[in-house]
């Protein structure tokens, strides 16, 4: 085993416990090289690491969440906290779902500044009808480390939500991330 892959197992390792990073790795074997490959001659040797482990994270989250019900929200959280981990600027994701719950989608619809993204009710609705997804969990994150939701994010939050529910589509929540904080409008009430 090369050290970068010796690396890599070694990171999924701590990321995701012994049995599940050698599933993991075993299962996406071919992807891990063509990600490293991929991510050294874009970024250099400093951040092909870290690319590798942010896109197999998000696709074992993808394949553990399709196989099950979208229950444990504490699990999105740490997935969005790790998945937004060190970005300078803010982004607005969406993750789509089933009429049962069932993870269909992760997608970054949105990318802005440090402290603003424009968020298309439109083209979210678009993406929900080409899944045809029964609900979604609207995500950002907060570049400041502050989790806590603005007043902008609140009327954002209800724009959304009534635009989804024009074509059947439900909020199940808006988590923002901040550093290593979180705010869910599901859990303060506010869906």
């Amino acid at each position: 085993m090369s050290k970068t892959n010796s690396t890599t197992l070694n990171a999924l390792r701590t990321l995701f416990g012994a049995r599940a990073a050698s599933r993991l790795y075993k299962r996406s074997r071919g992807r891990a090289s063509h990600i490293l490959e991929e991510a050294r001659a874009s970024y250099g040797d400093g951040w092909d690491l870290i690319r590798a482990v942010r896109d197999l994270t998000e696709q074992a989250f993808l394949e553990r969440s399709s196989e099950t019900v979208l229950d444990a929200p504490a699990r999105v959280v740490a997935f969005l906290k790790q998945r937004f981990a060190g970005l300078s600027y803010e982004v607005f994701s969406v993750i789509f779902v089933d009429s049962q719950n069932h993870v269909m989608a992760f997608e970054d619809l949105f990318r802005g500044t440090v402290s603003q993204t424009s968020v298309y009710p439109r083209e979210i609705c678009v993406r929900a009808l080409e899944y045809r997804a029964a609900g979604c969990v609207l995500a950002h994150n907060h570049p400041s480390q502050n989790a806590e939701a603005s007043r902008a994010d609140e009327a954002l939050t209800r724009a959304l939500q009534q635009a989804l529910a024009l074509i059947d589509v439900r909020v199940l929540d808006h988590i923002v991330i901040g550093g290593d904080n979180h705010f869910s409008f599901a859990e303060r009430g506010l869906i």
